[in-house]
């Protein structure tokens, strides 16, 4: 069986999307040495995320990605992927939208449906383009596979994709997000970041959905409520209205203690994550929900949202609260702070949860999706 997988959300996205696609390719070549791989990418993508294992090659697009996705779904130029890989039995897409084939068995992933449940947390030419481009990929796929079962049910209700379509795919935690007990790297992180002793962590991209001024709020509350008073870090690279959120830190209930980290290298986060008293996650909305589960398996008590796929993949493990709840949230970070018994307990819960998440065993489900695919070709 010879599959194409479009890598381009691999080597051009650095968080998100781009993280769960590494995660996925790397692993599947580390348990599958038979099936022969083409990854699809453009010259401009950083081709060293990419596994070089005999079994995978690679096929580069003439154009940059911006502008293969013009040509593939926007002026709708019938370029099959064929043209630049080669005959192949199935053609995956992991980040929502298929390009043309000829004879290909097809399999596309989406992550979330974020652009129809909250459009206004995004741009609107992204919302309008997803609308279009989301469902014509649906109606082309064989075979479409959901990060979690919370994904299943939106595309199911919002889409109307029979249920016998779809298939669920979960992410997985890599191996290096552990406790680090390392001293000496707990303190090369610390230094590096300018990190302060004692702190709360939230790591997303910087956009709306993420629900950043109910987490800042809910922390001003908390201010008066603990002492000692721990800072509140954000991790995460720049997204849409950006600005609005620098306003909020510069909030004076704050006290100086809000600090915006930027977007921190995979190799730090372990190190960052295993440093800090309590991980806060109040997204609206996740089809997934990685960086809650990546904390958990470093040891640190999580709260988080009870809404979208959060409760799925969080479990029992961390504190849930409603995302639209100020009050309920930093009562949960309050409890979550001081009282010892239950910290350790969701901290060793956290670990054990963690680890029925790994890029194998998605990478297993993975490739069981394209053999029941490429059976039908």
């Amino acid at each position: 069986m010879r599959v194409c997988i479009d890598s381009r959300a691999a080597t051009h996205q650095g968080a998100g999307i781009g993280r769960f696609a590494r995660g996925l390719i790397s692993a599947l070549a580390r348990i599958d040495h038979e099936t022969r791989y083409v990854l699809l990418d453009c010259r401009e993508g950083d081709r060293a995320v990419l596994p070089t294992a005999p079994n995978f090659s690679r096929a580069t697009l003439p154009l940059s990605d911006r502008a293969m996705t013009i040509l593939w779904h926007r002026l709708h130029l019938p370029l099959p992927v064929e043209l630049f890989a080669g005959p192949v039995d199935v053609l995956h897409s992991p980040d929502f939208v298929l390009p043309p084939s000829r004879r290909a068995r097809s399999v596309v992933t989406v992550h979330d449906l974020s652009f129809l449940l909250y459009p206004e947390c995004a741009e609107a030419s992204l919302v309008a383009f997803l609308r279009k481009a989301v469902p014509e990929s649906l109606a082309r796929a064989d075979l479409i596979l959901a990060d979690s079962a919370s994904t299943r049910q939106d595309l199911e209700r919002l889409i109307g994709v029979p249920a016998e379509k779809v298939e669920v795919v979960y992410g997985g935690v890599e191996e290096r997000f552990r406790p680090v007990t390392d001293q000496s790297r707990l303190d090369e992180v610390g230094r590096k970041h300018d990190l302060p002793s004692s702190y709360i962590l939230t790591v997303c991209t910087l956009e709306p959905r993420k629900n950043l001024s109910a987490l800042l709020e809910a922390y001003f509350l908390l201010l008066e409520k603990v002492d000692p008073r721990p800072a509140l870090l954000i991790a995460g690279a720049r997204g849409w209205r950006y600005n609005s959120l620098l306003e909020r830190c510069s909030d004076p209930r704050g006290r100086g203690l809000v600090k915006l980290l930027g977007y921190v290298d995979d190799a730090d986060l372990p190190a960052l994550l295993s440093r800090a008293e309590l991980f806060v996650y109040p997204s609206l909305y996740e089809g997934f929900g990685l960086p809650p589960l990546e904390a958990m398996a470093c040891g640190i008590p999580v709260v988080c949202s009870n809404s979208s796929s959060l409760p799925e993949v969080v479990g029992e493990a961390g504190l849930m609260v409603d995302p639209h709840d100020i009050e309920a949230l930093a009562a949960a970070m309050e409890r979550a702070l001081t009282d010892q018994e239950l910290r350790g307990r969701m901290a060793q819960a956290g670990l054990e949860r963690a680890q029925a998440f790994t890029w194998e065993n998605a990478a297993r489900a993975l490739l069981s999706a394209y053999e029941k695919v490429g059976a039908c070709a």
